[in-house]
């Protein structure tokens, strides 16, 4: 069985805070692996002397620089405002000097500085990083849990802490209380530094140069450290990236913008670029069955529509109607997405390369054509931009019935109020489930539903979008339920989300709402 080395820190504090910053002077969080890795060694060279250090300590410090931890973070509540003091600065000299030519009105308040204070309010007291060891690892063991054990302080220096080691299972690990982050190897989440062979090497000289910065020259300033490198974490419930290709759909000859109305085109668009890339790939000679399975979400012989656990391997295509951001309000439809899975990037590619200048048929003849659309877009950002909450602006069709008891019968033959309130309870409790569901077919985790906060209704939630039932779904899905979601999420979450039974056909699909 594996073992992980878990590194814990308890903050003493009654009211525990975390004041580390990034270089750029914004809150650190979650904390760093380097953080963690500097308080150790600072911790060590300030106990043993450098000969136990060779012994002992040092290959323990360059076993650490050599595994990339996950972290288990309490919750926090940012301080967004914070305070400011006004700090002595090593100045005093200038204060004496000033007393010395006769001005006594001079006092230390001339000579502070400002500082900003912003700490980060946690919830709880404990924060863990998670080693995965080794064999040979595991001979390092009681030298890091001495090393944890003499640690003070994490952060500032009024971050005090008490910190520890163990060896634990995996199943343990995963059983910790708080919030999990891990590595990612994309562009999405926390850019945090970690040590690297050769760091603590590079932190001994920087100490060394600290100590000799004032010598026959004068004042040499000490450079900052350079020996790490930046890796991404992201929350373990946050879900993964989904690469896409934006386009927008002008006039067959490209004489303008060309617009759809969402109520009744959705499924025309989505059809007709769906149809568009389909074309292109037999033309660069795909197979049929991946044809049928990738672009048409089908199954290999083209027979059935794909079934089973999991996000399949399709690309699903999506409608974004058109945010006027004058009026606040969703209008007609003039840009199109196709959307990968996460691990999809190559296909993503292709597209972007093969349907730039595509031409959209209908079966009048051409309808469009596509260009592509940037990133920095103001549409798009409405529907890519990472926020906490979001709105559906076409409605989700829920992946099952949303009254197989039909509860909505028994409410109009009920008249006692209490039963009423049960049969509704019941009914919401129905809903809020496929919504949930919809959602985990999505790629989100468990984790995040359970965190997640949900309302519904027929009615849309931001200006422009119309009663659910006005749209016209695809055919096959005419006769299910569908409804209008908001959603908070307890972190920025990015976009495009579309969920729901035809969230590969243009609805289910969201825009965030920065208001809100």
């Amino acid at each position: 069985m594996n073992r992980i080395l878990c590194i814990t820190l308890r903050f003493l504090d009654p009211v525990p805070q975390f004041h580390g910053r990034t270089n750029e002077g914004e809150p650190e969080w979650p904390p760093s692996p380097l953080r963690l890795f500097q308080g150790m060694v600072a911790s060590a060279t300030r106990r043993w002397t450098p000969e136990q250090l060779n012994d002992t300590i040092l290959p323990a410090l360059k076993w650490l620089e050599t595994v990339i931890p996950s972290i288990v973070t309490p919750p926090v509540k940012p301080d967004s405002i914070g305070f400011r003091m006004y700090v002595p600065n090593n100045s005093g000299d200038l204060m004496t000097a000033a007393w010395a030519r006769g001005d006594t009105d001079t006092d230390m308040s001339k000579f502070r500085v400002e500082k900003d204070v912003r700490p980060l309010h946690l919830l709880d007291n404990t924060l863990h990083f998670l080693f995965p060891v080794s064999p040979q690892g595991q001979s390092h063991f009681e030298a890091i849990q001495s090393i944890a054990r003499s640690m003070t302080h994490f952060g500032w220096g009024i971050d005090q802490i008490a910190g520890d080691a163990r060896l634990i299972s995996e199943a343990d690990a995963a059983s910790l209380p708080g919030e999990v982050w891990t590595p990612d190897s994309g562009s999405h989440g926390s850019p945090l530094r970690v040590p690297i062979p050769g760091t603590y090497d590079a932190l001994d000289l920087r100490h060394e140069r600290f100590l000799n910065r004032i010598g026959p020259n004068g004042f040499v300033p000490v450079p900052p450290i350079s020996v790490f490198r930046v890796v991404r974490y992201r929350r373990a419930a946050e879900p993964g990236i989904r690469p896409f290709v934006a386009f927008k759909i002008l006039e067959p000859d490209a004489s303008g913008v060309k617009a759809f109305d969402p109520l009744r085109h959705t499924r025309e668009v989505v059809g007709m670029l769906r149809h568009a890339v389909a074309e292109m790939a037999r033309q660069q000679g795909w197979p049929p069955d991946q044809i049928n399975s990738f672009i048409h979400g089908k199954v290999a012989d083209g027979s059935g529509p794909l079934s089973g656990q999991g996000i399949p391997d399709r690309f699903q295509y999506l409608a974004l109607p058109t945010f006027n951001a004058k009026l606040k309000r969703f209008e007609s439809i003039r840009r199109v997405l196709i959307v990968a899975p996460p691990h999809c990037s190559k296909e993503i590619a292709w597209a972007t390369r093969m349907m730039a200048g595509a031409e959209l048929f209908n079966h009048q003849g051409p309808a469009g054509l596509l260009t592509i659309l940037p990133r920095s877009d103001s549409v798009l950002r409405s529907y890519i931009e990472p926020e906490t909450t979001w709105s559906t602006v076409t409605p989700v069709i829920l992946p099952g019935y949303d009254d197989p008891d039909h509860l909505r019968r028994k409410l109009r033959d009920v008249r006692d109020a209490q039963t009423q309130q049960r049969l509704l309870k019941r009914l919401e409790a129905r809903v809020e489930s496929l919504i949930r569901k919809a959602f985990r077919q999505a790629g989100y985790s468990d984790e995040l539903m359970k965190r997640a906060e949900f309302v519904w209704r027929t009615v849309g939630y931001q200006a422009g979008v119309e009663s659910a039932s006005r749209y016209l779904p695809p055919q096959n899905l005419d006769a299910a339920p569908r409804y209008h979601v908001k959603v908070r999420f307890p972190f920025a979450v990015p976009g495009p989300i579309a969920i729901g039974s035809g969230r590969f056909r243009g609805f289910g699909l969201f825009a965030n709402m920065k208001e809100a």
